[in-house]
């Protein structure tokens, strides 16, 4: 049996407050609609809750949390009982200027182990915009430094590294943020850097959002980004750690799939 770190019980509550902000702010964008809550139960401990939306400009949006435990922790052997915890989100958006964009933080206990994980990424669906990109990585940037100069390099590059897509020879969108198995060996100062990233994430795409839901776009710019959703969907069900991550932990299979694109052509 795991004994749960001392502060667990304080990562989760931050996770799911953190979690209802984004929702909220989802909404508020939103012409009406509002998230549909459904939840869900581990087989071995824990469970989660999704929560999706389907609407005029949000065409789908998942926002999902989880505390999940059990006996043998998964892609490791070797490691025993584990307990997971993270906040997971994906938008989809109907106007194909308004990139989509992926978060997730994440924590993980073992025996007498932890780490942090996450991290967030822009992917525009065919159009992008230059001083998009440039405040998106500044957002970023601006999170990291107060804990050292070093950090936004690294994630950065972690995360041209882990979304690059083998077989198209490209990477998945424009890079964001990325790092795993995170343990400094202090704590506090570890927890703290994580949840900075994870308060910065709407700071870093509301405004992208509000600027690009609204622009005009014609069929053929609609066609180009089911395309793109396409590349999207190969990334997401061939290589990401987390979905592979999800199946093998035993999780929730709606759940770990709500990631995929309502829409995608090849």
């Amino acid at each position: 049996m795991l004994s749960p770190h001392p502060k667990r019980e304080e990562i989760i509550h931050f996770l799911r407050s953190l979690r209802e902000d984004i929702i909220s702010a989802f909404e508020e964008l939103e012409d009406g609609k509002t998230f549909e809550r459904k939840t869900w139960t581990h087989h071995q401990e824990g469970g989660g809750e999704m929560a999706v939306l389907r609407g005029s400009r949000f065409e789908k949006a998942a926002v999902n949390w989880s505390g999940v435990g059990g006996s043998s922790f998964p892609m490791a052997d070797g490691l025993g009982p584990f307990f997971a915890t993270g906040v997971s989100l994906i938008t989809h958006m109907a106007n194909p200027h308004a990139p989509t964009t992926h978060f997730n933080i994440r924590f993980i206990e073992t025996q007498g182990k932890y780490w942090f994980g996450g991290g967030y990424d822009l992917t525009p669906m065919g159009f992008p915009y230059e001083e998009d990109t440039q405040y998106f990585h500044q957002v970023a940037k601006e999170a990291l430094d107060p804990f050292g100069p070093d950090f936004y390099p690294v994630f950065s590059q972690q995360a041209r590294d882990y979304f690059y897509i083998p077989h198209r020879k490209k990477e998945r969108g424009i890079g964001g943020i990325f790092f795993d198995h995170f343990n400094t060996g202090d704590f506090d100062v570890d927890y703290q850097l994580w949840m900075a990233v994870g308060r910065s994430f709407l700071k870093a795409v509301l405004p992208l959002y509000r600027k690009r839901l609204h622009q005009p776009y014609t069929n053929q710019e609609r066609e180009q980004q089911l395309l793109y959703r396409g590349h999207y969907a190969e990334f997401n069900l061939v290589y990401d750690r987390g979905t592979k991550f999800g199946f093998q932990s035993g999780g929730n299979t709606e759940a770990i799939l709500c990631s995929m694109p309502p829409l995608a052509k090849w």
